[in-house]
């Protein structure tokens, strides 16, 4: 087992890459399972070099919780975008930047608060300082702040709070 660590040092990153490989390239082709497989060694080993610190997930439930809640806020705001993209919508979109402040300081639920954000149609992580604990956001239809700042520590960064800290 030692000797498939030193080969294979995240086997479930290997695994998650692998996957996502051969989904991204919708084929199960020898040739594509081998090439998935060389890209997804290429990450863990990249991981190797990077030596981060293990992540401890604290409530998994919490965590099903979240990724429920997102896959209902990014079907959400795919409707909303497409409306608004398709024109459908009869008032004008007003996108800007917004600042908001995280209390959240694992690194691990910051990740993952940048890809929930930036996977949210509508919504991009710009910039975050950690000595401040500010988050730049650009928002597609940002019509107020204050109920963006609600949602985002409401519905993502209180679970991630729980998760990691």
């Amino acid at each position: 087992m030692n000797g498939l660590r030193r080969v294979i040092p995240y086997p479930l990153l290997f695994l998650a890459l692998l996957v996502m490989w051969l989904l991204m390239t919708q084929s199960l082709s020898l040739g594509q399972l081998l090439l998935g497989a060389v890209v997804a060694l290429g990450g863990c080993w990249a991981m190797t070099a990077l030596d981060p610190p293990p992540a401890r997930l604290r409530r998994p439930a919490a965590a099903a919780r979240l990724a429920g809640r997102v896959f209902v806020d990014v079907f959400r705001s795919n409707l909303a975008v497409g409306s608004i993209i398709l024109g459908n919508e009869d008032r004008r979109t007003h996108a800007g930047f917004m600042r908001l402040k995280l209390d959240l300081k694992s690194p691990y639920g910051l990740a993952i608060l940048a890809i929930v954000l930036t996977c949210t149609p509508g919504t991009q992580w710009v910039r975050y300082d950690p000595a401040t604990g500010l988050l730049l956001l650009h928002v597609l239809d940002l019509v107020d702040d204050k109920e963006w700042v609600r949602t985002i520590k409401g519905r993502y960064e209180g679970l991630l709070m729980e998760i990691f800290e």
